[in-house]
């Protein structure tokens, strides 16, 4: 299964894969309508200090806590990939605790949500893919 793979090394911290995975998760056709002066909640985000700088996104594991975890039922697998049904989410934010990675977080409406690979969007690669500028972040099977 392919999988979202970050090079630390090549990372710029620029955070442009926060603002297309944003716009992408948005389904809004102009990026400015979608993101001027209002809150982004990217599903993938830019971690790091003035030394190292690297996205951290769902690392879609074999065995997942987080869907073992789910009193709600709203995690689950599709094909490899973890989703999330949104309006089976209570908002208890237990999958935040428990993802060891720190791949979950909060949307603005108090549910979770994570990458889901952009599998939803139609398109052959995720955002933050796409929006890297410095192939940081590629979409590939290991």
């Amino acid at each position: 299964m392919k999988r979202v793979y970050v090079n630390e090394k090549w990372c710029l911290g620029c955070h442009l894969c926060e603002y297309n995975c944003a716009f992408a998760n948005s389904h809004i056709s102009d990026m400015v309508k979608a993101l001027k002066n209002k809150t982004i909640y990217p599903r993938v985000h830019v971690e790091g200090n003035d030394k190292i700088t690297f996205a951290v996104s769902c690392r879609h594991c074999e065995d997942p806590i987080c869907v073992k975890c789910c009193i709600s039922g709203a995690l689950h697998k599709e094909d490899g990939v973890i989703c999330i049904d949104t309006s089976k989410c209570v908002g208890c934010l237990t999958c935040v605790l428990v993802c060891p990675y720190g791949s979950i977080t909060p949307n603005g409406e108090g549910v979770a949500q994570k990458c889901e690979l952009c599998i939803k969007n139609n398109v052959d690669k995720p955002a933050c893919v796409s929006g890297c500028p410095n192939k940081a972040i590629v979409y590939e099977e290991r």
